[in-house]
């Protein structure tokens, strides 16, 4: 979201150099800047039955990509509780461990920071509302794409001992 009015005072922002960065600043001297600053995500790399879950968000333009199951963290919510919720809001899986953390990797496209985790989730995969489809992928068949989440499939994947390919991803 960018600012256009001071949600202090309601004066017009103005564009300024704060820090030597680039910033939106009141236009009155109330001290309000806008920073502009990452939004965190939690991604979880889904393990299943021996294999990865990739998935398919209805709202995503292209009907051939499956990704991860990613959600925003929530007040007072630790990024590790963001993925075993999100796991079960999303797939209706249980986590059969506590997530461990893969890395943190920018977003810059969505001006976000994903938080990565593997989860070994048990239960019976059904879909939530925002999900129209999913695959279970083995690991030697996954690849990744060149984005926040697809580095973080593929950190998780060398860790295993795997080697994916990159593919492109077309917008």
């Amino acid at each position: 979201m960018t600012f256009v009015y001071c949600p202090k005072c309601a004066a017009p922002l103005v564009d300024s150099t704060v820090d030597r960065e680039p910033r939106r600043v009141c236009s009155r001297p109330c001290g309000f800047i806008y920073y502009d600053n990452p939004t965190p995500v939690v991604a979880a790399v889904v393990e299943h039955e021996g294999r990865i879950v990739l998935a398919h968000n209805r709202a995503w333009p292209s009907r051939s990509f499956f990704g991860l199951i990613t959600g925003f963290l929530e007040q007072r919510e630790s990024p590790a509780q963001c993925a075993i919720r999100e796991v079960k809001e999303e797939l209706n899986l249980d986590a059969a461990a506590e997530p461990t953390l893969i890395g943190v990797y920018p977003f810059e496209r969505m001006n976000q920071v994903i938080i990565a985790y593997h989860v070994l989730a048990s239960g019976t995969v059904a879909l939530n509302e925002e999900l129209d489809d999913h695959r279970h992928v083995p690991f030697d068949e996954c690849f990744y794409w060149p984005a926040g989440t697809g580095f973080a499939l593929r950190d998780w994947l060398r860790s295993k001992g795997y080697e994916p390919a990159m593919v492109e991803l077309r917008r």
